[in-house]
């Protein structure tokens, strides 16, 4: 196979991702990024990280379950971190219509009565009468992941270059012979005006008094909460889906409905201590599915949606394989 030339420019999930697909297939790979490394993965920093294609079935194309059971098997076998626990979804009584609905429009998952809840997660024991339990989804911590990618470039002797902005036409950027992967995200909005920005506001908590072992989503009538356990009494709860580009601090409403709906989930969380409240804006296409658009030697891969680390591992192979062999035969490819 001959060896490529690629430069990725964007160091988010699916550049990451990109990058590290291609070196360690053994191609010469250059990645660059306009944040400082420190913070690398830009909006990918803001993730729950769940690889739950069952889940995200829900009101997605058949592509996102399809492309996401991809994206999992990849990343189980390249990340020895990823936490296979499946995910829990539950409701309040009120909201059993939701919890209804919720199952006729996924796939994967076992209905789960009081007992089974309790045993899957002690923490809920009492609180909830019926819930799914979907087992074959995991889910990963965004930010140690990221480090993962980054610092596996550097072992497979990928060049990265962080505080480098690419200005202007991007095969301008690139030297004679190399292939330019764009992903850049809302950055490249100039050069797709059907990209808009989805904001996702999140709180990280010390909860040394909860104790969860996966993910568990709870149906609420107005948003969905997910509470995403990091390890050493870490929580990730998110998570609002606004269509704002506004990358500015939480809202005082966004921090009540977050705050307050995971007291509900777990009274526990009222002694949490509130380490951070985040926001970052995502790119996504009308359709929220993505794209790999190619133009010559240069392929944008962008629109990840809410579907970034899922999706990110598949993206690659299916661009990586483009590269090498020409084939483009998935209907994420835009030719």
């Amino acid at each position: 196979m001959t060896k490529l030339s690629v430069l990725v420019v964007g160091g988010g999930i699916f550049g990451l991702w990109q990058a590290f697909e291609l070196a360690r297939r053994g191609h010469a790979v250059a990645l660059r990024e306009a944040m400082p490394e420190r913070q690398t993965g830009g909006a990918s920093r803001f993730a729950g990280a769940m690889l739950a294609p069952d889940c995200e079935a829900e009101g997605a194309e058949p592509i996102i379950r399809e492309l996401g059971f991809a994206g999992l098997k990849l990343w189980r076998e390249a990340y020895p971190e990823v936490v296979a626990a499946g995910t829990l979804v539950v409701a309040a009584p009120r909201d059993q219509a939701d919890l209804a609905h919720f199952a006729r429009q996924t796939q994967g998952h076992e209905h789960a009565h009081a007992e089974r809840i309790a045993a899957l997660e002690p923490e809920l024991a009492g609180r909830f009468s019926q819930g799914l339990f979907f087992p074959h989804e995991a889910h990963l911590v965004p930010r140690r992941g990221l480090d993962f990618l980054v610092s596996e470039l550097r072992r497979l002797g990928a060049t990265l270059h962080f505080e480098s902005p690419a200005a202007g036409p991007l095969w301008l950027a690139a030297s004679a012979g190399e292939a330019v992967i764009d992903c850049r995200g809302l950055a490249a909005q100039s050069e797709f005006p059907d990209l808009r920005g989805v904001r996702g506001e999140m709180a990280i908590l010390s909860a040394p008094d909860v104790h969860l072992s996966r993910p568990v989503r709870l149906l609420h009538p107005r948003f969905r909460l997910y509470v995403v356990p990091w390890g050493d009494s870490l929580y990730m709860i998110g998570a609002t889906q606004i269509e704002s580009q506004d990358g500015g601090p939480v809202r005082l409403r966004s921090a009540l409905d977050l705050l307050g709906t995971a007291y509900a989930l777990a009274p526990s969380f009222g002694e949490a201590q509130i380490l951070e409240m985040s926001a970052g804006v995502r790119p996504s296409f009308p359709d929220n599915i993505p794209k790999i658009i190619v133009r010559g030697r240069t392929i944008s891969v962008n629109g990840a949606f809410r579907h970034g680390y899922m999706l990110a591992p598949a993206m690659a192979a299916l661009t990586a394989d483009y590269l090498e062999t020409g084939k483009a035969d998935s209907p994420v490819f835009i030719l």
